[in-house]
């Protein structure tokens, strides 16, 4: 009688352990995601940040994007700070042989409907190492475009525990 075997190591509770529940809510089919605010040097960053999250929404998620005024959810945030630390300074030439990005964020997940903040997360921050163009090395651009693209996976990642 296979069919009357219990289930165990299975929880009802994700955060408890493997579940057969959802991962995202099941309350939401829409989401809004305006491109956020930043407060860098940086211009190009918040429309790289809001393509990508996009992307990953629609990869990750069941939740239709729309525009806000259709929208069951809204997803806002603010580009706080972009830095590039050296890592690793070749001993011969002073010069950075490995640099990282470095970005910080603030963001929130609004219910429109009730306007009751769903997730929020303040300083979230993700940084990629990237070696320096000099004969052979990656351009600054690579290292942004892996930090926004860990970025936006991490950010549907927190939609997908915060509840």
């Amino acid at each position: 009688m296979a069919g009357s075997l219990p289930m165990t190591g299975c929880s009802t509770d994700p955060s408890q352990g493997y579940s057969f529940s959802p991962a995202f809510r099941q309350d939401v089919q829409t989401i809004a995601v305006p491109i956020f605010q930043n407060d860098t040097f940086y211009p190009r960053m918040a429309g790289k940040l809001n393509e990508s999250i996009a992307a990953e929404i629609r990869k990750q998620t069941p939740y239709a994007i729309v525009d806000r005024a259709q929208a069951q959810t809204l997803l806002t945030g603010t580009i706080r700070t972009i830095n590039l630390p050296t890592l690793f300074t070749d001993q011969q030439t002073g010069l950075a042989a490995e640099s990282a990005v470095s970005i910080t964020i603030d963001f929130a997940w609004t219910d429109t409907r009730s306007g009751r903040v769903l997730m929020s997360r303040k300083n979230f921050s993700v940084a990629r190492a990237f070696v320096p163009a000099r004969q052979g090395g990656e351009l600054i651009q690579t290292g942004e475009d892996q930090a926004v693209q860990q970025l936006a996976k991490d950010i549907v990642a927190e939609m997908r525990s915060g509840w």
